[in-house]
This record gives C-alpha cells, structure tokens and sequence, in this order.
C-alpha cells in the first residue's frame, strides 16, 4: 500500500514540474508585444518565413520585404502580424 501511495506522489510531482517547465514558454495571447525595434537572430532562414531568437524566445517571422534572410544574420523587428514577427535585415555596423 504504501508503494502505490509513493508511486502516486512521484507521478503527481513530474506532472506539476512539467506543466510548470511549459508555462514558463509559453507566448502571451494577448496584449502589446513591445518586440518592435528590438534586434534578433535568425534561426531558421527566413524565405520569405522563418524563425527568429527574440529576447531568448523563438518567434515565426517573416521578411517584410520579400527577401531571403539567412540563419544566423541579425534582423530588427520592424511590425507585426499576430503573432508573426516581421523583420528587416540589420545594417552592418
């Protein structure tokens, strides 16, 4: 008996650290995203979508002006579109 109570409370605390360690992921549905201007990295290369590595979150974007973004160059957030972030390249410094 006393297995099956432990084994529930083992069970019952993975569950509660795992919904836990995914809320902290998790994007707001709602709300200003104050994201714009804000420089990032290009993850996945964006043709004319991508992702891109925003403030330690990774964000579907897409190029405001069509063109393709390779992974690893760094854009700023010029708009968005719901949730999809648009971006322009980063001019060289």
């Amino acid at each position: 008996m006393v297995w099956v109570v432990a084994t529930f409370v083992l069970i019952v605390a993975l569950v509660a650290l795992y919904l836990a360690a995914l809320s902290r992921h998790r994007k707001s549905a709602t709300g200003d995203l104050h994201l714009t201007g804000s420089r990032a990295r290009v993850e996945k290369q964006l043709d004319p979508e991508g992702t891109i590595l925003v403030q330690g979150e990774l964000w579907r974007a897409r190029s405001a002006s069509g063109e393709v973004l390779t992974t690893d160059s760094v854009v700023r957030i010029v708009g968005t579109e719901k949730h999809l972030l648009l971006v322009e390249p980063e001019p060289p410094v």
